[in-house]
């Protein structure tokens, strides 16, 4: 399989974007600036593949940025979609959808007793810290250095994925203020943490983190971290975050709290209640989530939040992923890619691979990646020399050294294979 990264349909397009669209894209990291290509543009996606506008296919490993478990165009998803929209796209009112979602939701996700329906991850993050200061009466967030929760005011602060990826490290426009409330430190370092709590006692409001960091490449959390960080903040009296936008129902059917036996105060989630529609959620104790409006005084809304069609579609990839074979084939398959690439690993040096179900990175460094610190003292440049050649080959990989891959339950073991084989040329 062989591409064209300067396609002539895509160039067309990207010329057409730039005179109309900042950067001629609609978020940064598809400009793929970052790995010296211009932009790809795809006309439609079918389970782990995606066709361009010049008819190039590609392995997808991108997944929509993760809510993809099931592949794209998932039969019973499309179905969902398709016999809702026969009754309307949204109604900026109450749908029966939306009660099914909920109470899915809190079924399966076992810190979460109640939850609100939003329209993206950012919007689930930056209520939820909304609601964390307005429960404790106290203002500072604690967020941890590469850990991206959306482009909030408050979480640009040392953040990972799009700034890492542009070399940005601080945003114009973003009062120095709403920063100063944010204390940001090393992940995976309790010691910095028990630093932050002293220095700042029963003045932190809220840790928001990513439990497995995806945002700065895959950084898996040491033994014991994440149960620390729930000790400290319950002396303290601050609230736990756990930003799920990423790994709710893709590491595990309860997200990374299942799979590590951790409850959060709040969780966020995103794309994936959504079967890839843009939708998000927070949700987490009734005594915290009543504060919100109505029931509270804590306000937050929007128009299109629990729309019928997001929700359906939802609904229909939740009840997929509860079938007892689903998250052991997704697991097989990441580990049959993580394997392979290991040993390309040990051949060539200067890679390490971190995984977890459903979720991949290849670091362009001889050491272990524990910490944002380390993911940026990978090599971009080979990077983005091997991502051009992936490309080239049929593999679309995420255009960043600071964003995690997505494994589908549908990527076959030819897929795969090919993958494994298209980085050994390109290395």
């Amino acid at each position: 399989m062989s591409t064209t990264l300067l396609a002539s349909r895509s160039k067309q397009l990207a010329e057409r974007a730039e005179a109309v669209i900042p950067g001629g894209v609609n978020s940064p990291v598809r400009a793929l600036k970052a790995v010296g290509a211009s932009p790809i543009y795809f006309d439609r996606a079918d389970g782990p593949y995606l066709t361009d506008v010049d008819g190039n296919r590609y392995i997808d490993y991108v997944g929509s940025w993760g809510p993809m478990v099931l592949g794209h165009c998932h039969p019973r998803v499309l179905e969902a979609i398709e016999s809702t929209l026969a009754h309307g796209t949204s109604f900026g009112a109450p749908c029966r959808q939306e009660v099914e979602m909920a109470e899915l939701i809190c079924h399966l996700v076992p810190s979460i007793e109640m939850v609100r329906m939003v329209n993206s991850g950012t919007e689930a993050t930056m209520s939820a810290i909304r609601l964390a200061r307005a429960f404790t009466k106290r203002d500072m967030i604690l967020k941890f250095e590469g850990c991206y929760h959306g482009h909030a005011d408050s979480f640009l602060a040392k953040a990972g994925s799009g700034l890492a990826t542009l070399g940005i490290s601080s945003c114009p426009g973003v009062p120095e203020e709403a920063t100063k409330l944010t204390v940001t430190i090393p992940f995976n370092d309790l010691d910095a943490v028990k630093k932050a709590f002293k220095e700042h006692s029963k003045e932190i409001a809220a840790v928001i983190l990513e439990p497995v960091v995806g945002n700065a490449g895959l950084i898996i959390p040491k033994d014991g971290f994440l149960q620390a960080l729930r000790e400290v903040t319950e002396k303290d009296g601050a609230l736990l975050i756990f930003d799920e936008v990423m790994t709710g129902f893709r590491v595990a059917l309860g997200g990374a709290q299942a799979r590590f036996d951790i409850k959060p105060d709040l969780t966020t989630l995103g794309k994936i209640i959504g079967g890839g529609l843009p939708v998000g959620a927070y949700g987490g104790r009734k005594d915290i989530m009543e504060m919100i409006a109505p029931k509270g005084s804590v306000y937050q809304a929007g128009t299109l939040s629990g729309n019928p069609l997001a929700m359906a579609a939802g609904i229909a990839q939740l009840k997929m992923l509860q079938q007892a074979e689903t998250y052991v084939k997704l697991n097989n398959k990441t580990e049959l890619l993580a394997t392979g690439l290991k040993e390309l690993a040990d051949k060539k040096g200067g890679m390490k691979v971190a995984h977890i179900t459903g979720m991949i990175t290849v670091f362009f460094t001889d050491k272990e990646v524990v910490d944002f610190e380390a993911a940026k003292k990978c090599d971009t440049e080979k990077f983005a020399k091997v991502w051009r050649k992936l490309a080239e080959k049929g593999i679309y990989w995420p255009p960043s050294q600071f964003e995690a891959a997505f494994v589908s339950t549908v990527h076959s073991s030819k897929d795969i294979e090919e993958t494994i084989k298209a980085f050994a040329d390109s290395i």
